[in-house]
């Protein structure tokens, strides 16, 4: 009787690596459709929320008859000078509350408005809408509130409280928007005043309250919120303020900081080693939602998106203030008609080496005395609520 020997079946290790090799490259070429997928869903979970926040602004608009007005809140009620931009205190606020308190009611956030408006001994022995923002004992300064935020922005956790990826337009000028409206009452003084209704030219003014029928231009065409990126301790020109003006002086020259080198020639999202020195870490771009500091809640169309901060002072005076966003080539604004577009970095910005239109202590002549139609372009346009330009490009 002859036996039959069976020939066994399987690949050779051969076969097996040609495989592995084959799935390797499939898994290659579709990682980065993958990822390009996910950032496309987050970019549409971040102009939803801004689409929730401008629907936010209509309906206070409705419930009040004016805007949410940037930088509201309380003092000691005294006629004193009161030195808004650094005081601390824990029985008010300083009149340094961004609108993104006052929208919590109308963005499902009725709770933690409740907490800050009515406080109860539960959450400590807090004053009526809170104490300063750099209270990290208050935790309604320290929430984070998904609406606030952009999913493709990482940062999280110390040294920022609670973050906001989403601020106002202070308009097309850094002139005094550091005192916005307070100009007037500290220094009771006219020039100011013309001073501040000659470079405040934006939606909102720090101190002042606006209402729609204030935005000439048409709320289509106007500018009211804008995408801000937030710092992750990387010296990023976009999101960290320098501490020192440096010599630079960006109400002359809004590009100064870079025309004096002090942005990284071979990396220019970084500052560089000839750059003045930084801030403290603890007040970076969006760091508290809270905050109508301009470096955590407001920006400027001076220069396009993704671009640098630039001070002639400090940081908590900077002048320049673009928007930012870590979407791809651009970022969203939220116009006041309550529609979202994606800006790109290269819309027609004019001329980034104009002076800022303002009436100048110091008198002079030139495109950038009050009534001057914006020298940033497109860009700069858009960020004015009546300057009476017309604009004929489709967003």
């Amino acid at each position: 009787m002859s036996h039959r020997r069976s020939s066994s079946s399987g690949f050779t290790l051969v076969e097996l690596l040609v495989v592995i090799a084959i799935i390797g490259i499939l898994v290659g070429l579709l990682l980065p459709a993958v990822q390009a997928a996910r950032e496309a869903a987050r970019r549409m979970s971040c102009s939803n929320n801004f689409k929730q926040i401008g629907l936010g602004i209509h309906n206070y608009h409705s419930a009040f008859k004016s805007l949410p007005m940037q930088g509201a809140g309380t003092d000691d009620n005294s006629n004193a000078y009161i030195a808004y931009w650094y005081q601390q205190s824990d029985v008010y606020n300083c009149k340094m509350l961004s609108i993104l308190v006052s929208l919590t009611p109308f963005i499902e956030q009725q709770a933690l408005w409740d907490t800050i408006a009515n406080p109860s001994t539960d959450n400590g022995n807090w004053p009526a809408m809170g104490p300063t923002q750099e209270q990290i004992d208050y935790k309604p300064w320290t929430s984070e509130i998904p609406t606030y935020r952009c999913p493709s922005d990482p940062g999280t956790g110390l040294p920022a409280l609670g973050r906001t990826n989403y601020a106002v337009c202070v308009g097309d000028s850094g002139y005094l928007i550091n005192q916005g409206a307070l100009t007037v009452w500290l220094h009771q003084n006219a020039d100011r005043s013309a001073q501040s209704r000659a470079s405040h030219r934006g939606a909102f003014v720090l101190h002042r309250q606006l209402k729609f029928r204030d935005v000439l231009d048409g709320l289509s065409n106007t500018i009211c919120m804008g995408e801000i990126a937030t710092d992750l301790g990387d010296d990023d020109v976009r999101t960290i303020p320098l501490g020192s003006a440096g010599g630079a002086n960006p109400l002359d020259n809004p590009n100064d900081c870079t025309d004096l080198g002090f942005r990284d020639p071979q990396r220019p999202q970084f500052w560089g080693p000839t750059a003045p020195g930084r801030t403290a870490s603890t007040n970076g771009r969006g760091y508290r939602w809270a905050s109508a500091y301009n470096p955590f809640s407001a920006f400027n169309t001076i220069l396009p998106p993704n671009r640098e901060f630039c001070t002639s002072t400090n940081w908590a005076n900077a002048e320049v203030l673009p928007p930012a966003s870590r979407h791809q080539g651009g970022c969203h604004i939220l116009l006041c008609d309550g529609s979202v577009t994606f800006i790109t970095d290269s819309i027609d910005a004019g001329n980034s080496n104009n002076p800022m239109v303002r009436q100048a202590v110091d008198g002079g002549a030139g495109n950038h005395l009050p009534g001057a139609p914006s020298p940033y372009g497109l860009w700069g346009a858009l960020g004015t609520r009546a300057n009476r330009e017309v604009i004929s490009e489709s967003l």
